[in-house]
């Protein structure tokens, strides 16, 4: 299951199929994997905030994924992501929010199970990974040269 919370109105006022989009997304990350995602759609404040308590970082970021332990199974995690941020790269990067929302929602819901990036390796691999779910959605390589 997947469960989308709008927090912040910016959302739903800059993207009416929100939820939509956001549904389509996670499911796609999830592929056959069963288990509830929580996925929250809120502002820059209260990503800074979650990125100030949880990652001693005091300033927003686009997503956040916080996994859930074994004990909490189905729950697999939350994903959270700030509005301002995310319109921001959108724009600059040349990209329709609902592409941008995507690729972030895919690459939150990768970190759930377990993905990362810590290396070039694993950058590679997830990266990779993203690209392929992306365009099952339609959705053009956000990696591709010029992108960020």
């Amino acid at each position: 299951m997947i469960e989308i919370e709008v927090e912040a109105e910016a959302w739903t006022g800059a993207l009416a199929e929100v939820e939509t989009v956001v549904s389509r997304a996670a499911q796609a990350a999830l592929g056959t994997v069963e288990g509830d995602v929580v996925v929250l759609l809120t502002d820059d404040e209260a990503v800074r905030d979650l990125n100030a308590r949880f990652r001693d970082k005091d300033k927003p970021t686009n997503v956040l994924s916080f996994p859930a332990p074994d004990s909490a199974a189905p729950h697999l995690g939350d994903v959270v992501l700030a509005y301002g941020v995310c319109a921001a790269e959108a724009e600059a990067q040349g990209k329709t929010l609902s592409d941008h929302l995507s690729h972030l929602v895919v690459h939150g819901v990768l970190h759930l199970l377990g993905r990362d990036h810590e290396d070039d390796a694993e950058a590679e691999e997830m990266e990779a990974e993203e690209r392929e779910i992306l365009a099952g959605l339609g959705v053009a390589d956000p990696y591709a040269a010029g992108q960020d």
